[in-house]
């Protein structure tokens, strides 16, 4: 009968040493930022895996979403003779929610995964212990350019989000449903407030782009060295990193105003 108690217990033991060796890992990695030599090159290299390589799927994914927001909230505003608030809708809906949330999935998709698998190849081969025989730090070496670079471009990628889904409404909203383009612009610019709107959206990209980054290097250096490891840890970088970005989203919004 004690079997499955000690089996619990010893699943709960398991992943409260997980989540302490991940916080002990955030902290070498957030040392490893302020401890000489300064990586500019590896930085602007992740930068530019994780956000350039980042910006067609951003765009284009802003603007679709754009079109289907703007078609829906029409024909919703429209049963109310509210046709002339869909700048405001639009604009409130991108930029306080669906701005920062569908750009960190899409970015957990696109370049989180590929980190872990970076990092994890990187186990795998024997690289990283390669670095320790010469003295070489791998969490300084390889691990914080790519949690930083994907703090950095997350942001910027959910303001490019933000922009093409608020153009991608506007085409619809204005030329091709006929509503008057200045009666749009100007209710999305007197709705939206800079520090409860724009302000609580780079806040929100921020957190992401930190636990997407925190996530998607722990899975990569802490997987087991072969294939399938590389495979679930890559796989469990997606799934844990939504399910954290979507949690933190709630989180934010609810404290947010209090």
């Amino acid at each position: 009968m004690l079997g499955p108690v000690r089996r619990l217990g010893a699943l709960a033991v398991a992943r409260i040493e997980g989540l302490g060796r991940m916080t002990v890992f955030l902290g070498q990695v957030g040392r490893a930022m302020l401890r000489p030599p300064v990586r500019i090159g590896y930085v602007v290299r992740a930068v530019y895996d994780s956000g350039v390589l980042s910006i067609a799927l951003i765009c284009a994914s802003g603007a679709t979403v754009g079109l289907v927001l703007g078609l829906q909230l029409h024909n919703t505003l429209s049963r109310f003779g509210a046709e002339e608030s869909l700048g405001t809708a639009v604009g409130l809906s991108l930029i306080r929610e669906l701005g920062p949330v569908l750009t960190g999935l899409l970015v957990t998709g696109r370049a989180g995964s590929a980190a872990t698998a970076e990092i994890g190849s990187m186990k795998a081969s024997e690289q990283l212990d390669g670095l320790r025989m010469m003295a070489i730090d791998p969490i300084h070496f390889v691990v914080m350019p790519r949690a930083l670079g994907l703090a950095i471009v997350m942001p910027l990628l959910s303001a490019l989000f933000i922009f093409f889904g608020i153009f991608g409404a506007y085409l619809i909203g204005v030329e091709v449903l006929g509503l008057d383009a200045g009666s749009y612009l100007s209710r999305l610019e007197n709705a939206v407030d800079f520090r409860e709107d724009v302000l609580q959206s780079l806040v929100k990209a921020s957190v992401f782009g930190i636990l997407l980054g925190w996530i998607a290097t722990w899975r990569g250096y802490a997987c087991e060295p072969h294939a399938v490891g590389v495979s679930r840890a890559t796989t469990s970088t997606v799934v844990t990193a939504s399910v954290c970005i979507l949690l933190a989203d709630y989180v934010l919004t609810a404290l947010w105003g209090v």
